[in-house]
């Protein structure tokens, strides 16, 4: 039980103290785990903001941030008694209205003064400013600086209020009618400047110097502060807390390593950011343990048994040195007794039944095949409008086969079947594959053991498959059409798993669009955008010879008549994700602009297209060209669509539109061959050489001519150039 903090009449804050450092401290009921890390920074990051505002500490001042299963406090450095008196000018009203001709003062004028605490006698403050229009009357005055009582108190009033609380508690406080709201009951509140209490208050409590430490080994309670200097070292020795939740979570990952070294043969805990994080918010005096389980668990996939122990225990798994589970593992106790004999049988008697369960389930779900699960699809709804997982499955299937289809016959599949490589065979033995891994690639959510972890959808569907059989390709496949699950997931390891990944994801995308629901600014419940960009990261990073706008429009038959027609909009979502990925990998946006501009089919072939731009950017004739293609695209934008890109010679009058259109019969050949041969950049690089005809066809002719077979045939032209120099990028985007 938690029990109200008594504290003593706080001394008063000495007057000749000008700076020293501050110590606030909420103590409460246990916190979030999951929430913690945010809670202590929100709350230190506002309290010092707050009081910077009022003049109280520096922006920058030395923060500390603590926060502990039962704590949130912050240690500011540099926090001023009372902050400085600052002069105030105040606007109030034009000269005209403010004084008389004699340059008395108003009714009106007197008024205002009087609402501002200020008689007649604050004439003597008012200044006269031109704001350029009229003259004003400003009055002067010296604001009193803040006191940090009151500095404090709104600063901590303000912070409590600005906390990330997951979800808000309303709970009663001891005087039976009061009731405050907050993310855990408040017990206690500590305000130390220096050695001297600040007289705040919050949630019904009243600032005091007192805390308490660990809830069973601290060696004193309540623990009395001696200044806010000595708020961590008094936690630590006389309450056994560390306070820090960084130098908690240090400690944790330092006994962890020294655990898995003292068991030997090279295992290792494993790597978990967020599973040390939420472990290191449930303790306060962490003690690392080893313990063990009955090997035959091991029989069990290991995914399941790492996640049971991760997700429902908070245990650390060890891992042998080839990433194999052992039937070992380490916890991190909130106690350190002399004997941990009993904590460590606690704990392995409560892993126990969880391994059971999973052994169980494992066991229950290979008494059926997946093919015999098919049928259950057909209950478990997938959405209302687009009906359930079974038909969700055959939409799959038929836009996985149209996918295999094209991409094995693109890339001449080699696949080596039983000592033949005949590509008939073996591109017959692919789609079978692609189908079946479709068929079967959801039939594991209707598994015992999927259904208590949903995490191992895809993974254990793997397991099961090669439990049925089946064969390899199709096992992975069935596992990695999940993927990527997440920025920096890998990718499917073969084919048939990334035609069925590419399905899954454009079968999601193509229906959620076709039925209008579609991600907002905070809210994706589909998760629109990670598959938006696995879609994009599979064509890119696999170099699939594959064009996004076919892939797109062959996806929407599958759907019938559920769906309208979502492929304009679904492009310009992809390419939006497209161009945000590309800028986040260091990409200048104009060079982006100018590739997407032309909304590349092949998505592939983009960071060519890209690299292209950059090399071509670096070139004098450059700028010069950006420009002149802006200038055509403007003009053949006003001429309309219906520009011929055909030349009559015999029109062209002038020298310059003569040699302009001689150079481009010589150069623009040769930029088209490498442009079909895939060399971008050089395709670029040789057009460069168009530079000085452009210029002067720009300097010596009128494209606009009164004669209109004479100005269709320079527009004819101009549209000829600008195809050759688009091609690769939208040129015009490069210009200044």
């Amino acid at each position: 039980m938690h029990r109200q903090l008594a504290f003593s009449a706080p001394p008063a804050i000495e007057t000749d103290m000008i700076i020293a450092n501050l110590l606030v401290e909420l103590f409460v009921e246990e916190l979030p785990p999951k929430a913690l890390q945010k809670l202590g920074d929100a709350f230190a990051g506002v309290l010092r903001e707050q009081l910077a505002a009022q003049g109280l500490a520096a922006a920058d001042a030395p923060l500390i941030a603590y926060a502990s299963p039962r704590r949130l406090a912050t240690h500011v450095a540099g926090v001023l008694a009372q902050a400085p008196d600052k002069a105030v000018s105040q606007k109030l009203m034009p000269v005209s209205v403010g004084l008389t001709a004699d340059g008395q003062p108003t009714p009106a004028l007197l008024k205002k003064l009087a609402a501002l605490g200020a008689g007649a006698a604050a004439m003597e403050s008012l200044a006269r400013v031109h704001d350029g229009k009229a003259e004003l009357l400003y009055y002067e005055s010296t604001a009193r600086g803040a006191t940090l009582a009151a500095g404090l108190q709104k600063a901590l009033d303000e912070a409590i209020a600005k906390l990330p609380i997951p979800k808000v508690m309303r709970y009663q406080l001891e005087d039976g009618w009061s009731s405050v709201h907050f993310v855990r009951p408040a017990h206690g509140l500590v305000a130390l400047h220096g050695a001297h209490v600040v007289p705040v208050g919050a949630l019904g409590l009243t600032a005091g110097r007192s805390t308490h430490g660990h809830r069973f080994e601290a060696v004193q309670d309540p623990i009395v502060l001696r200044d806010a200097d000595s708020y961590a070292a008094q936690l630590k020795d006389e309450g056994a807390v560390i306070a820090s939740f960084d130098e908690r979570r240090a400690e944790i990952a330092l006994q962890l390593q020294a655990a898995a070294d003292a068991v030997g043969g090279g295992v290792r805990a494993i790597d978990d950011a967020a599973l040390l994080d939420e472990v290191t918010a449930l303790v306060e005096r962490p003690k690392v343990l080893t313990c063990q389980f009955e090997q035959e668990f091991l029989a069990v996939p290991q995914e399941c048994l790492i996640l049971t122990m991760k997700a429902n225990q908070k245990y650390f798994p060890l891992l042998g040195a080839e990433g194999k589970l052992t039937h070992q593992f380490l916890i991190v106790s909130n106690i350190a007794p002399a004997d941990a004999r009993a904590v460590i049988e606690g704990n392995e008697r409560v892993v126990r039944p969880r391994l059971a369960d999973a052994k169980f389930f494992f066991d229950q779900d290979r008494k059926k095949t997946l093919v015999s699960r098919v049928p259950q699809l057909a209950k478990v709804v997938y959405h209302n409008q687009l009906g359930t997982q079974g038909e969700r499955v055959e939409r799959v299937r038929a836009i996985a086969k149209g996918i295999a289809g094209q991409l094995f016959a693109a890339l001449s599949v080699r696949h080596r079947i039983d000592g033949t490589q005949d590509a008939e065979v073996v591109q017959d033995y692919l789609m079978t594959c692609v189908d079946n891994a479709a068929l079967l690639a959801k039939t594991d959510l209707v598994t015992d053991m999927v259904g208590e972890f949903p995490e191992l959808q895809g993974v254990m569907g793997a397991y099961y498959a090669v439990n049925d059989g089946l064969p390899d390709d199709v096992a992975m496949a069935i596992e990695d059409h999940y993927k990527p699950r997440f920025a920096g997931d890998s990718l499917p390891r073969h084919n048939v798993g990334l035609v069925v990944a590419l399905a899954d994801k454009l079968e999601t995308l193509v229906g959620m669009f076709g039925i209008g629901n579609l991600p907002t600014g905070e809210r994706d419940p589909f998760a629109l955008r990670r598959h938006a960009l696995g879609v994009i990261r599979m064509l890119v990073e696999k170099d699939l010879p594959l064009e996004l706008p076919a892939l797109l429009a062959a996806a929407v038959p599958a759907f019938g008549d559920k769906i309208a027609d979502p492929t304009a909009a679904l492009a310009d979502f992809i390419y939006e994700r497209l161009a945000g990925s590309l800028r986040e990998q260091g990409f200048a946006a104009q060079e982006v602009d100018a590739v997407l501009a032309l909304r590349p089919a092949r998505l592939s072939l983009v960071a060519q297209q890209l690299a292209a731009v950059r090399a071509f950017a670096q070139l004098p004739e450059a700028p010069a060209l950006a420009a002149a293609n802006k200038r055509i695209t403007n003009i053949l934008k006003k001429a309309g669509n219906g520009v011929d890109p055909h030349v009559n010679t015999e029109l062209l009058r002038e020298q310059a539109e003569q040699d302009l259109y001689a150079q481009m019969q010589t150069i623009v050949p040769d930029a088209d061959l490498q442009f079909a041969s895939g060399d971008y950049t050089t395709s670029l690089q040789t057009l460069a050489a168009l530079r000085a005809p452009v210029d002067a066809f720009f300097d010596d002719v009128m494209v606009n001519a009164e004669e209109l077979a004479l100005r269709l045939n320079r527009l004819g032209l101009l549209k000829s150039l600008h195809d050759a120099m688009n091609r690769v990028a939208d040129l015009s985007r490069l210009a200044a």
